[in-house]
């Protein structure tokens, strides 16, 4: 049994994968930038695991609640450079998840 493998496959493969990854962690890293700037900073309340991490206090998310408003309030940007930055940031979640999407397609369908 003579076992051949395809190094040019091999190749196209890895390139391919790692611009993929590369388009959606850079796509994500746009959006949460341009969320940011938007004013609309993502606040998310810790999940509670047992012994796994440190989990926030009520009074530590208050805080960073309380700074990430007041970052908001004191942007620059006016109010449609912020839509257009939130506009921007809903565009790149969304190729984000039709980059995914279509891979999970890819793999399932037209393997």
């Amino acid at each position: 049994m003579d076992v051949q493998i395809d190094w040019l496959a091999f190749v196209q493969v890895f390139f391919a994968a790692l611009i993929a990854a590369v388009a959606v962690v850079g796509s994500y890293a746009l959006g949460l930038r341009m969320l940011v700037r938007a004013g609309r900073a993502p606040v998310v309340a810790p999940a509670e695991f047992t012994d796994a991490i440190t989990v926030m206090t009520d009074k530590q998310r208050a805080k960073a609640e309380k700074a990430a408003a007041k970052a908001a309030k004191r942007s620059p940007l006016t109010d449609a450079q912020k839509r257009l930055a939130f506009a921007v940031a809903c565009a790149a979640f969304g190729f984000c998840a039709l980059a995914v999407l279509s891979g999970l397609l890819l793999i399932v369908i037209g393997h």
